[in-house]
């Protein structure tokens, strides 16, 4: 009954945080590289998976003037421009400004190779920052682990499904090794993603990824009802299953940055590490819930621990009907 209704909970705060409609995370990427004393090469991307053209822009402090025209290479899914700026007296102590990024969907990461190479991500409660001087320390490594852990906290779709798991979930030692099946698995699909060995376009991957959550929806009524299944034997397995697809979603958050191949295995460890973090963040949240309405000993009315099946299920069919409408309509 106590583990019911944390379930509810939490499905409930997912859905208040969500607005009922799961939006993907646009993160972009801004790489500024030296190329002369006072010139440098920028190249920004923006990704747009729903197909609506981003709004945010980058500036540069006064001093630093565009040379020459900027090269256009923007497609419907994705702003991706280039162009040279000339800054007096070096790049170092100019501000950048990424304007117009909209809470818990836009970010922007920022790679800057002058004298020093730094990694920054801007958000919209700190939109700019301030070039370091040379010499000065870089944590910007750990960028990847908080946009790891943003990824996972802002992917609805993603915490529902992990939430579908522990309706399916008897015992700690099954807990265990279902969580380990979906980290094992996506685990590998985002890392032949993010290497480019493996592409699925998003609007399939989404409506399937939707479908999965359906899917975990039915299969715990049924086990709920006292219907044996595999899934509900060994929930493991199903983690594993579903967990390929989820991966390749989460991949989205590094393939879309158009990474140097040079950064991309300490990004995506980091990357890996904060989904990983989130996800155990989550499980703990729901634990803890469950822990603390057993110690207040509450009276809950009799149906309340059916309605987390519902809420999963009804919810993972919104979205498998919205986003297979969407993706045949062309705009998904």
């Amino acid at each position: 009954m106590t583990r019911g209704v944390a379930l509810l909970v939490a499905a409930v705060g997912l859905l208040i945080a969500d607005g009922a409609a799961a939006h993907p995370i646009r993160t972009g990427y801004l790489d500024v590289q030296r190329v002369e004393s006072d010139e440098y090469r920028v190249h920004w991307t923006m990704p747009a998976p729903d197909g609506i053209p981003t709004e945010v822009d980058v500036t540069f402090d006064a001093r630093c003037t565009s040379a020459g025209t900027v090269s256009n290479a923007d497609t419907a899914m994705r702003l991706d421009r280039a162009w040279t700026i000339r800054c007096a007296d070096g790049l170092a102590g100019t501000r950048v400004t990424a304007v117009g990024l909209d809470a818990g969907v836009t970010d922007l990461l920022v790679r800057i190779a002058d004298q020093t190479v730094s990694v920054s991500r801007l958000t919209p409660e700190a939109p700019s920052l301030v070039v370091p001087a040379a010499g000065a320390t870089s944590h910007g490594a750990w960028v990847y682990f908080r946009l790891g852990l943003a990824h996972i906290l802002f992917g609805v779709d993603h915490l529902l499904f992990v939430l579908g798991l522990l309706l399916l979930v008897r015992d700690p030692w099954t807990l265990v090794k279902t969580v380990t099946g979906f980290t094992v698995a996506h685990s590998i699909t985002l890392a032949l993603a993010t290497f480019g060995l493996v592409h699925v376009p998003a609007p399939p991957l989404n409506a399937a990824i939707a479908l999965s959550i359906l899917c975990l929806g039915v299969e715990a009524a049924r086990a709920q009802r006292g219907a044996g299944s595999l899934a509900a034997r060994r929930p493991w397995l199903l983690a594993f299953a579903f967990g390929l697809l989820h991966g390749l979603g989460f991949a989205s958050g590094l393939v879309d940055l158009g990474l140097r191949r040079a950064d991309i295995p300490m990004a995506l460890l980091l990357f890996n590490l904060g989904v990983e973090a989130g996800q155990l963040l989550f499980v703990a949240l729901v634990l803890l819930l469950a822990r603390a309405f057993r110690l207040l000993e509450i009276r809950w009315p009799q149906p309340l621990p059916y309605l987390p099946v519902y809420a999963v299920g009804t919810l993972g069919a919104y979205w498998t009907f919205d986003r297979i409408a969407a993706m045949l309509g062309g705009t998904g």
